[in-house]
C-alpha cells in the first residue's frame, strides 16, 4: 500500500491522529448505516476517540527511536575540496557560505559568497539564476563568466541529506587569446622578421592606441626602441596635400606609406592589425628616407653600431652597441668621446670629425672604454654619405667573451710554466740534496754518537731532508711527483691524521667530523692524501686564530657521497657527471676576499707576513688533487669562513685497500754488503761521486760515465757488469735511450734508474721491462739497498 503523503509543516504525531480520528468517525458511520443504532454507533466513534488519545498520548511521551541528524564535518569537507584543481565552495539554505577551498580563494581574490562574485558584465545575475535552478531541479549549469581576462565555466549542484546544501564549482576554460598572442609576436622575433622584409606592424586596440609594434615602427615613427605603447597612432602620421601618409618624424620629404588594415577577429571590439609599407612609388631616392631605412637596419644590427651626424653628437646606437660600450640605455651619452677615458678622447674626436668631413675609408683604432679601461677594443669609424643627418657610422664589438678566454688561456699558461719551471728546478735541486745527504752519510760512517762533529753533521742532515720535502711540493704542484695510489676510503684517510690534526689545532679549535653513507671508494696515494688534510687544516687553523685569536673557531671535516644528478645541479663547466666522494674542509675564520680568491692556488702566493709562508701549501693540494684524477674547488664570502670541496672519482675496479695501522714499522736488514760489478751512469759529478763512494764501501767493484755513450764505450771495454744503475735525463743519450742499446746485447741485464721526476712519468716514456725505480734524493742506505734487493732477484 502506498504512504499517504505527509502534508509540509505538520509533524508526524499530529499527522497519525488525525489518520485515526478520520478511521473512527468512518466506522461509526457505517455502524449505525448497517445496524441502524445510533447507541452503538456513538459507543463504537468514542471507544474510537478514546483509543486515538491514547496512541498520542504515548506518541507524545514514549522515547524517541529515530536517529539523531548526523553533523557534518567540515575540516573533512574542507581537506575532500583540496584535493580539487577546480575552484569549489559550498553554501547552506540560509546562503552563508560554510567551505572553500584555496583555487576558489585565489580565483576570486578572497573568500566572496556565491552569487555575489567579483565578475565582468552580467556574469553575477547569470550565476544567481543558475543557483535558483540548481535549488530547484538539483543541478545548475551557466557556461561563460568572465573575471580579469579569464574565462570561467560553473556548474551549481544540490548536495546534503536534506538536500539544504549548494556545491559551486567553476571551472576555468582555456582559451586562444588571439590578440594577446598577436601582440607577443609583433613584440618579438616575429616582428623583427617582418621588419627585415620591409613590414611595418603595429596593433590598434578600438580606441586606437597601439598595443604593441614591432621594431622597425618603433625606429621610423620614434627614433628608438621603446615607449611606443599606449600612443596614439594616428598622430605618429601626418598626410600631404596629395593625400600620401607619412611618418609625423619624418616630415614631409620623408617615404610614403602604404598603410593596410587588417581585421583578423570578428568584434566591433577587438583590436585591428595595422601593416605599413613604403611606397617605392612615391619615394625620393635620397634624403630623410634613406636615413630612416638604415636607422631601421642598424637597430636589427646583431653587432654593435652607432649613427653619428656632422657635428659629432649620436643620433642612434643599437643594443648591441649599447652592450659592448657599457651604456645606461636610460642615460645615453651625447658624443662618442664620452664613451673613453680621458686619454683617447682626443683621437676619437679627430677621427670622427675627419670622417665626417669627407674620408670614405674606415678606419679602426684601439680605444679604452670608460667601463672597462683595462681591456682595449677596437672602434671602427666609416664616413656615411646619402644618409641624412647621419654622417659617420660606427661599430663597436663586445669582446668581453672573448677577453675572459683570452685571460683564462694566459692563466693556464702561466700555470703550465710555472709548472714545468717547479718541475725543473725541483729536479736539479734533488741532485744538490742528494751529494748533501749522501755525503753527511758518509761522514757519519766515520763518526758516532757523541762525537762533536756527529750533532752538526746530523743537524746538516736533517735540514737536507726538510729541503728535500719542499722539492716534493714543487713536484706536486707541477704534477711530477711519484706517486703510490691505492684502492681506498677516505675516511680511512682522515682517521689516520686525526689524532695529528688535533695536535695541530690546540686547544682554541674545535674539530668536527663527520661521515656519509655508501661513500665509493677512490684510487689514490695515501700519504699524497694525508698530506691535503693536513694542508687544508693547517690554513684554516691559521685564518681562524688571524680572525678570532682568542676564541678560535670550528674545524669542519665532512665526507659525502655526490651523484651525477648532483654534480648536474651543481651546474660545473669543469666537473664531468660522474660519481664522486668528497672532502669538504669548512672553517669559521674571516673568510678569503673575492680579489684573493682566483689566486689561493698559484705557487708562492700566500697572503702571510713574511717568512712564516712559502706558499706552497694550497698549489701542492692542488697539484695532488689534479694528479689523482679530482678537482678542489674552493668557496667563501668574507666574514664567513672559507670551503675546500675536493672531488675524487669513485673507483669502480678493485678491492679497498687498508691503511697500514701506526704500528711499528718492520726493522730493515743491516747488512747491505754485496759483490760484483756496477755500472755507475750519472751526469752530475757530484752525485755521480758520492754514489760510486757508497757502493765501493758496500763492497761493489764501481765503473762510472758521465753519459750514455760513455757508458756503452765502457761496456765494449769491460764486457758485461752485474748492475747498471743510470740517471734518467742526461746530455748527449739519455738513460733509456743508452739502456734499450744494452739491452740488445743483454736483455737480462738488471737496471735501476735515478731520477727526480715521477716514477709514473719516467715509466710511461721510458718503456722498458724489469727495470727499478731509485727516486732522489735518495741516502746512502736506500742505495745500497736498492743494489742489494736488484741483485738478490737474479
Amino acid at each position: 500500500m502506498a504512504s499517504l503523503p505527509i502534508p509540509a509543516g505538520m509533524s508526524p504525531t499530529r499527522a497519525a491522529a488525525l489518520v485515526a480520528g478520520g478511521a473512527t468517525l468512518t466506522a461509526a458511520v457505517l455502524i449505525l448505516a448497517i445496524v441502524g443504532s445510533l447507541v452503538a454507533a456513538a459507543g463504537f466513534l468514542a471507544l474510537g476517540l478514546v483509543a486515538a488519545g491514547m496512541l498520542v498520548a504515548w506518541r507524545l511521551i514514549a522515547p524517541r527511536t529515530d536517529a539523531p541528524a548526523r553533523a557534518l564535518d567540515w575540516e573533512f569537507t574542507r581537506a575532500v575540496a583540496q584535493a580539487s584543481s577546480d575552484p569549489v565552495a559550498i553554501t547552506d539554505r540560509a546562503g552563508r557560505l560554510v567551505c572553500a577551498n584555496d583555487a576558489y580563494e585565489s580565483l576570486f581574490s578572497g573568500f566572496p559568497t556565491p552569487p555575489g562574485l567579483p565578475l565582468d558584465g552580467d556574469g553575477v545575475a547569470l550565476l544567481g539564476n543558475a543557483g535558483r535552478i540548481a535549488w530547484r531541479d538539483g543541478i545548475g549549469e551557466v557556461g561563460d563568466l568572465r573575471i580579469r581576462h579569464l574565462h570561467v565555466a560553473a556548474r551549481i549542484t544540490r548536495s546534503g541529506d536534506d538536500g539544504d546544501m549548494l556545491v559551486w564549482r567553476f571551472t576555468v576554460l582555456q582559451q586562444h587569446d588571439l590578440a594577446a598572442n598577436t601582440e607577443e609576436l609583433i613584440g618579438g622575433a616575429t616582428g623583427d622578421r617582418l621588419g627585415q622584409a620591409g613590414v611595418m606592424a603595429a596593433l590598434i586596440a578600438p580606441d586606437g592606441r597601439i598595443r604593441a609594434a614591432n621594431r622597425v615602427l618603433m625606429q621610423r615613427a620614434l627614433g628608438g626602441n621603446s615607449g611606443i605603447e599606449g600612443r596614439d597612432f594616428a598622430r605618429l602620421l601626418i598626410t600631404d596635400s596629395r593625400g600620401l601618409v607619412r611618418f609625423e618624424r619624418e616630415g614631409l620629404d620623408g617615404t610614403p606609406l602604404r598603410v593596410l588594415q587588417i581585421p583578423f577577429m570578428d568584434s566591433e571590439h577587438a583590436p585591428v592589425l595595422v601593416a605599413l609599407l613604403d611606397d617605392e612609388d612615391n619615394a625620393p631616392a635620397i634624403g630623410a628616407s634613406a636615413s630612416a631605412h638604415v636607422r631601421s637596419l642598424v637597430s636589427l644590427m646583431p653587432f654593435g653600431m652607432a649613427l653619428v651626424d656632422r657635428e659629432g653628437r649620436f643620433l642612434q646606437m643599437n643594443d648591441a652597441f649599447l652592450r659592448a660600450a657599457s651604456v645606461d640605455p636610460q642615460a645615453p651619452p651625447l658624443y662618442p668621446g664620452d664613451l673613453v677615458v680621458r686619454e683617447d678622447k682626443a683621437a676619437v674626436a679627430d677621427a670622427i670629425r675627419r670622417f665626417a668631413g669627407g674620408a670614405t675609408h674606415s678606419s679602426d683604432m684601439a680605444v679604452r672604454l670608460k667601463g672597462h679601461p683595462d681591456e682595449p677594443v677596437a672602434l671602427t669609424i666609416a664616413g656615411a654619405r646619402g644618409l641624412g643627418d647621419a654622417a659617420v657610422l660606427l661599430s663597436l664589438k663586445d669582446n668581453s667573451e672573448e677577453s675572459r678566454l683570452k685571460r683564462e688561456v694566459a692563466q693556464a699558461t702561466k700555470m703550465q710554466a710555472v709548472g714545468q719551471l717547479a718541475g725543473g728546478v725541483a729536479h736539479d735541486f734533488n741532485n744538490i740534496l742528494t751529494a748533501i745527504i749522501g755525503h753527511c752519510d758518509l761522514m757519519m760512517m766515520r763518526h758516532s754518537p757523541g762525537d762533536s762533529d756527529y750533532d752538526d753533521i746530523q743537524q746538516i742532515r736533517t735540514n737536507s731532508n726538510r729541503a728535500a720535502s719542499l722539492t716534493r711540493q714543487l713536484l706536486a704542484f707541477s704534477r711530477q711527483q711519484t706517486l703510490r695510489p691505492q684502492t681506498l676510503q677516505l675516511p680511512d684517510v682522515v682517521a689516520e691524521v686525526s689524532n695529528l690534526l688535533k695536535r695541530l689545532m690546540g686547544e682554541q679549535i674545535r674539530l668536527d667530523v663527520t661521515h656519509g653513507r655508501n661513500l665509493g671508494a677512490v684510487r689514490a696515494d695515501p700519504g699524497q692524501l694525508e698530506q691535503v688534510v693536513v694542508n687544508l687544516a693547517v690554513n684554516a687553523r691559521d685564518a681562524m686564530l688571524a680572525h678570532n685569536p682568542r676564541g678560535g673557531g670550528t674545524l669542519t671535516i665532512q665526507t659525502k657521497s655526490i651523484t651525477p644528478a648532483e654534480v648536474r645541479a651543481l651546474g660545473s663547466d669543469i666537473l664531468p657527471v660522474a660519481d664522486y666522494t668528497a672532502l669538504v674542509v669548512t672553517d669559521t675564520g674571516g673568510g678569503i676576499p673575492p680579489e684573493v680568491l682566483p689566486k689561493i692556488f698559484e705557487p708562492f702566493f700566500t697572503t702571510k707576513e713574511v717568512g712564516k709562508g712559502t706558499g706552497l701549501g694550497l698549489s701542492t693540494v692542488y697539484g695532488i688533487v689534479k694528479q689523482s684524477g679530482g678537482w678542489i674547488f674552493a668557496d667563501s664570502k668574507p666574514g664567513q669562513g672559507a670551503t675546500f670541496t675536493m672531488y675524487l672519482p669513485v673507483h669502480a675496479a678493485g678491492t679497498v685497500t687498508k691503511l697500514p695501522t701506526p704500528a711499528r714499522a718492520p726493522a730493515k736488514p743491516v747488512e747491505v754488503w754485496g759483490t760484483g760489478t756496477i755500472l755507475l751512469v750519472e751526469d752530475e759529478d757530484m752525485v755521480r761521486a758520492v754514489a760510486e763512494r757508497a757502493l765501493t764501501r758496500q763492497g761493489y767493484t764501481v765503473m762510472t760515465a758521465e753519459n750514455g755513450e760513455a757508458a756503452l764505450d765502457l761496456l765494449d771495454r769491460n764486457g758485461r757488469p752485474d748492475l747498471l744503475i743510470s740517471d734518467v735525463v742526461m746530455p748527449t743519450m739519455d738513460g733509456p735511450t743508452m739502456v734499450r742499446h744494452v739491452r740488445e746485447r743483454y736483455p737480462d741485464l738488471p737496471i735501476i734508474f735515478m731520477s727526480g721526476y715521477a716514477e709514473e712519468q719516467l715509466r710511461k716514456s721510458i718503456d722498458l721491462d724489469n727495470v727499478a725505480f731509485l727516486p732522489k734524493p735518495f741516502s746512502v742506505q736506500q742505495l745500497a739497498e736498492a743494489a742489494r734487493d736488484v741483485l738478490a732477484t737474479r
